[in-house]
């Protein structure tokens, strides 16, 4: 398995799939390794993928200063890597959380990025939020699913700030198109892939600086790609279409009937939409 050093010398470690021209994958979680990403739909049919372990999951080492766990901090892993990998520039694809220390390292190096990719993307770099009122909107759009009717009172009571362990656990059907027996495959396999220590620190105090990186995305000149899941309640449409407004060269796409893993709901339109854009 190939490896490289991080800035820190912390050994990070990456999985190759495909042939072709590289694109780095930034897994979510946050802090969760590349594993659940599987073979993204079968995008390695049109691309090589570097499917990143980011510091502390699946191959990677982790730190000797979990400090370093944080957002921000995490951007010179990347440029480590596309330094490894002898790059001029970066394609990146990076899904939920990820996207958050994609857009912070193509903010801080916009001249290595050659295309950006952010799937069903999280927008804490950013400040955007997800209102409750946005989330049930999408939610309702499942109203004639046989699990619906506990779901929703569920995400009612994680609204009003009043959730327990089993309404997080009875939302678990609103993030993918169709409840069915992959999605539930999909979500048991991905039990431990986090690290849950790191995750805590992702976020931590001084990750992000929204306005200033809201500046900086202004001037970004590379494509970008935002895709959102037409039913995802992690982050609804709306909410990418507000982060796509922020590019000056951002194209917003929504894939009809998917989840927060649209690669799952339809491999071949997901496929087809992201080769399209990475060329």
């Amino acid at each position: 398995m190939p490896t490289f050093a991080a800035p820190d010398g912390t050994v990070l470690a990456y999985h190759e799939l495909g042939e072709g021209d590289p694109v780095v994958c930034v897994p979510g979680g946050p802090m969760q390794d590349s594993g659940y990403l599987g073979d993204l739909g079968g995008l390695p049919g049109r691309r090589r993928l570097i499917m990143l372990d980011p510091r502390g999951t699946g191959a990677s080492q982790a730190p000797a200063d979990p400090g370093s766990y944080r957002c921000d901090r995490l951007a010179g892993d990347l440029e480590a890597l596309r330094e490894h990998l002898g790059l001029d520039r970066l394609d990146l694809l990076a899904h939920c959380a990820g996207a958050n220390l994609a857009t912070l390292y193509a903010a801080a190096h916009p001249g290595r990025v050659g295309r950006l990719a952010l799937i069903t993307p999280s927008t804490r770099a950013v400040g955007v939020e997800a209102t409750g009122e946005a989330r049930r909107a999408v939610a309702r759009l499942r109203e004639d699913e046989p699990w619906f009717e506990a779901a929703f009172a569920a995400l009612g009571s994680i609204v009003a700030g009043r959730a327990g362990d089993a309404d997080w656990k009875a939302i678990d059907p609103f993030f993918y198109g169709r409840w069915d027996e992959a999605a539930q495959a999909h979500l048991a396999s991905q039990a431990g892939r986090r690290n849950d220590e790191a995750a805590a620190v992702f976020a931590a105090e001084g990750a992000f600086d929204p306005d200033v990186t809201r500046a900086a995305l202004a001037a970004f000149a590379a494509p970008v790609l935002l895709l959102a899941g037409e039913v995802d309640l992690n982050t609804p449409p709306e909410v990418v279409a507000a982060f796509a407004a922020l590019f000056p060269d951002a194209e917003f796409v929504v894939q009809p009937g998917a989840g927060h893993f649209p690669w799952l709901d339809d491999a071949g339109l997901f496929t087809a939409t992201v080769a399209a854009f990475l060329g």
